[in-house]
């Protein structure tokens, strides 16, 4: 392209895609959960967050809706065979169409309201995948 070039509509776009907007509004809502009780804040870890969006979407395209995978391999299986040594946690969560949503289901469950606070995790990754079924939501709490 030249000066005189006129720009081109093939430039990519700054906008995030949804899914990924979506596990940031997720993010933001542990934050503010975790702050009215005192936690520190999650940070985003890009390998859970890797391993979570890859969970949300194996659930989605073989059909399965468990911790643990038709294959038999758990969440910390999982983590290990990406090389994640941390993993803490994980909930999960399907149809909620948006992060409130989720949010909301996840707190009105103990244990998945106790992984949201745990005051020991640090790190976090959310995975969402918008397919048939879905939306399906993966949190992969870290240490």
């Amino acid at each position: 392209q030249t000066p005189s070039d006129p720009p081109t509509s093939e430039e990519p776009s700054p906008t995030t895609d949804p899914e990924t907007a979506m596990a940031e509004a997720v993010l933001t809502l542990v934050n503010e959960e975790r702050a009215n009780v005192g936690c520190q804040p999650l940070t985003l870890d890009t390998g859970l967050s890797r391993l979570a969006a890859d969970f949300s979407r194996d659930m989605a395209e073989r059909g399965f809706f468990d911790h643990t995978d038709p294959d038999g391999l758990t969440p910390w299986d999982r983590a290990l065979t990406s090389g994640i040594a941390n993993l803490g946690g994980e909930n999960i969560a399907r149809g909620q169409q948006d992060a409130q949503a989720v949010m909301d289901a996840w707190m009105a469950s103990d244990g998945h309201r106790e992984n949201i606070l745990n005051c020991e995790f640090t790190t976090l990754g959310v995975g969402v995948h918008l397919g048939d079924g879905g939306p399906w939501w993966t949190q992969d709490f870290g240490y």
